[in-house]
């Protein structure tokens, strides 16, 4: 494998194999695959091969070793280079990616309800254009974590919005044209400045090597610019506050697949540029902005944990969670430690495992009942226990009970941030709280109760969930509870980028 440029071919495969399906369906007719089920079938297949990539990826990868692994390097033009590698840090986002791409497709699959006289169909429309867009999609987020060139980056950074913005805009709901031109105007407007800042730091190494950039001391005044300029950009990515408002819309109106891959992976390569760039790159400018990025967490994982405790949008509700946890990763990075900063990066990961589930077990629910209002649900483990089980779960996660994935996250981030700020730490428990609270609120709301008839589709007609959804969200389950009591198996990978990080921080 040494010799094989495998990341090239990983973040090529998707899409290689979106154009083999555009070309396919070129020389044939859709009226061959009327429901989109070839289409999909093909993008499950693809998305399968590309996790099996990136699991022999991860078998490959030596965490005991320094600095990046499976580089390859060709030259483009003027310092400028096609870089590719990976460290703990990417390899374990790169996994997560492949590994929520392929439920993303099991759920836009259409189902008949068990009673017959309901076919459920998440895609009404353009299939084939629909796992096209995911599998573009997913080459472009593969591609920035593995680039290790400045300008490659920017440019998969850049070019991840335009399948997106199809998704949210084609695929999504009544809302969707406004949604998904609020999430594409967002986050181009912030990557500007990253883009200016890129020229300038291009223009004084003469190279944008990342590796080279690592090593090169920008000035204290330039660093000041530099950190903002790339905080605008990977602050609405994450999104921080108060830069959040595009990621509830963008939500709402999305397809179910559309949540997953927002917040299970879109969100965390603003938590990836922070520790990637900002912090080795710009030590100083991070030090003297860290009461700023502490005061900007607490704020986020308060002010969006009180917002969603009063959403009636089930949706909204877990979107504004997201913000509330992404406050954990910012305040984890910014403490400046290996525990909050192992913690930041382990709370990324769980956080896409817990969030993907719950936007699954919402579309679940959406697909046979057709509103997500939060009032017009009650009783529904009388009809599906099953769900209710999973739902349970995934609240638990979420709001960080010990044993699960979400606590070992937040415990880590807090403790990094109690050893460099005591305020925030406590700002952040307090967090913690209204996580219960606005979880369990809307578990007890919608699961327990009376069965209701304020539905399209009464609770007493709904079946329980599917082998098609309870594969993935079995899966899931089983991730978050394996990484809860046995956190080590990320740890043991991302240790070596996490000391990395550090130790540039400490060498500026």
């Amino acid at each position: 494998m040494s010799d094989f440029p495998i990341l090239t071919a990983m973040t090529a495969l998707p899409l290689a194999g979106a154009l083999l399906i555009m070309l396919v369906r070129a020389a044939t007719s859709s009226e061959g695959d009327p429901d989109g089920r070839k289409a999909l079938t093909a993008g499950l297949v693809i998305s399968l091969a590309t996790f099996v990539v990136s699991l022999a990826v991860l078998v490959a990868f030596d965490p005991s070793r320094e600095g990046y692994q499976f580089v390859r390097s060709y030259e483009w033009y003027g310092g400028i280079s096609y870089k590719m590698g990976v460290d703990g840090l990417s390899v374990m986002l790169i996994l997560l990616t492949t590994l929520l791409m392929p439920f993303c497709f099991l759920a836009s699959f259409p189902q008949t309800s068990k009673s017959g006289n309901e076919v459920r169909r998440p895609v009404k429309e353009r299939a084939t254009e629909y796992v096209v867009a995911f599998l573009v999609l997913e080459s472009f987020i593969i591609g920035a974590f593995c680039a290790l060139d400045l300008i490659l980056f920017y440019i998969f950074f850049e070019a991840g919005l335009i399948p997106m913005f199809l998704i949210i805009g084609v695929w999504g709901g009544k809302e969707r044209i406004y949604a998904s031109f609020k999430f594409f105007l967002y986050t181009l407007f912030g990557s500007l400045f990253m883009l200016a800042a890129i020229v300038y730091m291009y223009l004084q190494a003469g190279t944008s090597d990342i590796e080279v950039l690592e090593q090169t001391g920008f000035a204290p005044g330039a660093q000041t610019w530099l950190w903002l300029a790339f905080l605008a950009s990977f602050a609405v990515k994450l999104p921080m506050w108060p830069v959040h408002t595009w990621l509830p819309d963008a939500h709402v109106q999305a397809p179910t697949a559309g949540s997953v891959l927002l917040a299970g992976v879109l969100l965390k390569l603003g938590g990836y540029g922070l520790m990637r760039f900002s912090l080795p790159m710009f030590p100083d400018a991070s030090e003297m902005f860290q009461p700023l990025m502490f005061a900007l967490s607490v704020v986020a994982i308060v002010y969006a944990s009180l917002v969603a405790w009063r959403q009636t949008d089930m949706k909204k509700l877990v979107a504004y969670s997201s913000v509330a946890h992404m406050g954990f990763v910012t305040l984890g990075l910014f403490s400046f430690t290996e525990v909050g900063v192992q913690g930041a990066v382990f709370q990324m990961i769980s956080h896409g495992l817990i969030s993907g589930a719950l936007f699954l077990l919402v579309g679940v629910v959406y697909e046979r009942a057709h509103t997500r209002e939060i009032a017009r649900y009650g009783g529904i483990v009388q009809k599906m226990p099953v769900f209710a089980v999973l739902f349970m779960l995934f609240t638990m996660a979420n709001v960080g009970l010990p044993g699960t994935s979400g606590f070992v996250g937040e415990i880590l981030t807090m403790v990094g941030g109690f050893q460099a700020s005591t305020w925030a730490a406590a700002g952040a428990a307090l967090g913690v709280i209204f996580s219960a609270v606005y979880m369990l609120t809307l578990y007890r709301r919608t699961i327990f109760g009376a069965l209701t008839d304020r539905l399209p589709v009464p609770v007493s007609e709904m079946d329980d969930v599917t082998a098609r959804e309870l594969l993935p969200l079995l899966a899931l389950a089983g991730l978050v509870v394996l990484l809860g009591v046995k956190p080590g198996l990320i740890f043991d990978i991302t240790e070596g980028a996490s000391l990395r990080v550090l130790e540039m921080m400490a060498g500026g």
